[in-house]
């Protein structure tokens, strides 16, 4: 064998690797059981558009459900489109006159059939357990601010009519741009105000003042709505910065997510433990890439660090080459393309290259060797593919520098992997994405 001082990054990575078994093999899941005394364990992807991640992510989300006591799964998604599903998967009634979920750009994004597959298993893993122990699924992100705001009137009209008109009023300004938040965006700038922060605002303070310390249908039915508030206060300011520059607008809505994710630990109480599927550029610490280092932007991943630290882990995952779901533009529809070969020197290539074609690299301290976490201390190139993929400026389009083994916990690896196949189903316009590569 050769010295450890002489062998390339490739090898010591071969060297250091798990070899993963297939997906639907149950010894899968197994292989993340050292992640399950963990508070939070957040699932990346390298695209939103891989079935390998989708499926990966549902297969250790079982583990951790069934073996470990995880009772939340918070994805990066809408907050009111994920509620459908919630209730769903916890057996409780479909509100009236609900829209379908996940319709609008990106669609393939959740409504895909490995989504479908594990959204069926969760139902029927809930089907075994009392209310108060069933896992719940959320969406962490901001974008439907419309569904939103109905979301929050709908409920007050049968619980609270008082309150319910209040938010009427709160909510009128906004109206006219639920649907083209972007635009109120873009009219706030030139009119050096914001016209609707202060309604918004005094909304949520409304349904905060509520105590959601509890484990009922009736408690999750305020959660929803208190959530929903959330989402149209920082939906407003979000869509106010966004002409601003990326990092104010990036770090605003990462902020929301985290803060929806510490409401429901909170919510859920002490025992609580979550797991959070989302993009590699949201769950893997913004502070040891480009992201943090030149921009100025943070993370879920950062925040969970500071405030959870080893409570907290975070699973990043890569790919060389295959097909992926993915736009040419925001709007445009979907197309599956093939990935180009990952570039020379970057993470990726070095993950090729160890011959290895999927495995487990687990980046903690003393779980891996001196050697290999110092030739990957060295800052290379990492590939973000988002809802949109430009392979033909990708190097400008979609890699940043990283330092892997402080950005991740864990490092999942599938040398060649598959576009996700999409569910059927017309999709809608979605609302304006500021960030270039729809991550």
């Amino acid at each position: 064998m050769a010295d450890t001082l002489t062998r390339t990054l490739p090898e010591l990575i071969a060297h250091a690797a798990e070899p993963l078994p297939a997906i639907d093999d149950p010894a899968f899941g197994a292989m993340f059981d050292r992640f399950g005394d963990a508070r939070l364990v957040l699932l990346g992807e390298a695209s939103h558009g891989t079935s390998e991640f989708y499926r990966a992510r549902a297969a250790i989300s079982q583990r951790l459900i069934e073996e470990h006591g995880f009772n939340i799964v918070a994805v990066e998604a809408d907050w009111p489109d994920a509620a459908s599903i919630d209730r769903h998967v916890r057996h409780r009634e479909p509100r009236e006159a609900e829209d379908a979920p996940f319709q609008r750009f990106p669609t393939w994004m959740w409504r895909n059939t490995d989504v479908a597959a594990f959204v069926a298993w969760l139902r029927g893993h809930n089907q075994a357990h009392a209310y108060e122990d069933m896992c719940g699924f959320y969406g962490l992100d901001l974008y439907n601010l419309s569904g939103s705001m109905r979301a929050v009137i709908d409920f007050l009209d049968k619980e609270d009519p008082e309150t319910a008109r209040l938010a009427r009023k709160h909510y009128g300004c906004l109206e006219p741009w639920a649907d083209n938040p972007a635009r109120y965006g873009a009219i706030a700038l030139s009119e050096g105000y914001a016209r609707c922060e202060v309604g918004v605002q005094q909304m949520l303070g409304e349904l905060s003042r509520r105590n959601f310390d509890c484990m009922t249908e009736d408690c999750d039915e305020w959660l929803d709505a208190a959530a929903n508030a959330r989402l149209v206060k920082n939906a407003e300011a979000y869509y106010r910065v966004m002409y601003h520059g990326s990092a104010e607008s990036w770090n605003l809505r990462d902020t929301h997510m985290f803060e929806t994710l510490c409401q429901l630990l909170d919510a859920k109480g002490p025992s609580s433990k979550a797991i959070v599927w989302a993009h590699n550029s949201h769950i893997g610490n913004a502070a040891f890439t480009d992201m943090g280092r030149s921009r100025g932007e943070l993370n879920i991943g950062q925040l969970a660090k500071e405030k959870f630290d080893a409570r907290a882990r975070l699973i990043g995952f890569g790919t060389h080459t295959g097909t992926v779901a993915a736009g040419d533009d925001w709007d445009e529809p979907m197309k599956v393309k093939r990935v180009n070969p990952s570039l020379p020197d970057s993470y990726e290539r070095m993950s090729h290259d160890s011959g290895v074609p999927s495995f487990l690299l687990d980046l903690r301290e003393g779980e891996v060797g001196r050697d290999i976490k110092e030739a990957l201390l060295e800052p290379r190139l990492e590939r973000y593919i988002g809802v949109i993929y430009r392979p033909e400026t990708e190097r400008w389009s979609h890699y940043s520098e990283s330092i892997l083994p402080r950005q991740f916990d864990g490092w999942v690896w599938f040398d060649e992997t598959s576009a996700v196949t999409p569910l059927s189903g017309k999709q809608r316009p979605g609302g304006e994405e500021t960030y270039p590569f729809g991550l």
